[in-house]
């Protein structure tokens, strides 16, 4: 079920904004009937009229993006940035499941399929996901148990399922850590770092579920599978 809407917006009818405006003034009809209220949340098997048609159930769409740096990660920007729903070829309205920093690169799916966004988003579905974390100085042995036991971020223990430390430059004093979560919290990965005196110099997601980036370079995407698509959904059960 989702917010009437959200649904009139996926459809390319109108803005959500406008389909608010729409359904207030009695524009819109469920199942035959006027609805007024901008909480109502309908279904697939509804059929859904806006000023006299019908609108068309839109096919779902999936893509895997590599985000370049100084990208935002979402479907407009009110400063005008390059966002990364510019990189995608497609008419649909799509929007990315979940964000990545402004500054951080990689893997990120977007697509305008609302229930897979909701499955994959929340914390208790516990789905996975890895990065590559730059640090401006080589981690301590101790420090690296620390973040394996986890790490507590604004009262709440961030523990991830995995930690491996990539490479270390003693001359330079730098080192490559890979962590993998469940969560995603607002900069989780830089404020977790930060808590051990660590700051994150640069920041890759390398994996989500179980998709990886394969050989798509900065800016480059492609389309889910079928079968991709179906594994998404069983990692979020």
């Amino acid at each position: 079920m989702e917010r009437l809407q959200k649904v009139i917006a996926s459809a390319g009818v109108a803005s959500r904004r406008k389909a608010e405006e729409l359904i207030l003034a009695g524009k819109v009809k469920v199942n035959g009937e006027v609805v007024r209220e901008l909480g109502t949340k309908v279904s697939g098997d509804d059929v859904i009229m806006v000023s006299g048609e019908i609108i068309s159930k839109e096919d779902k769409v999936y893509y895997l993006l590599n985000k370049p740096r100084g990208v935002v990660s979402t479907s407009s920007d009110d400063l005008n940035r390059k966002t990364i729903v510019d990189y995608i070829d497609t008419d649909k309205r799509i929007y990315p499941i979940g964000r990545l920093d402004y500054d951080t690169t990689g893997l990120i799916i977007l697509t305008n399929d609302g229930k897979l966004a909701n499955l994959l988003m929340h914390p208790t579905n516990g789905v996975e996901k890895t990065y590559v974390a730059k640090l401006n100085k080589v981690i301590t042995p101790t420090d690296l148990m620390i973040l394996k036991s986890g790490v507590e971020v604004d009262g709440i223990k961030c523990i991830p399922t995995r930690v491996k430390l990539r490479s270390k430059d003693i001359e330079k004093d730098k080192c490559i850590v890979e962590i993998t979560i469940v969560e995603g919290r607002n900069h989780i990965i830089k404020n977790v770092f930060m808590k051990l005196g660590y700051l994150v110099d640069k920041l890759t997601r390398t994996r989500y579920a179980d998709l990886t980036l394969d050989n798509l370079k900065s800016g480059e995407y492609r389309t889910l599978t079928v079968k991709e698509v179906k594994r998404l959904y069983d990692a979020a059960k």
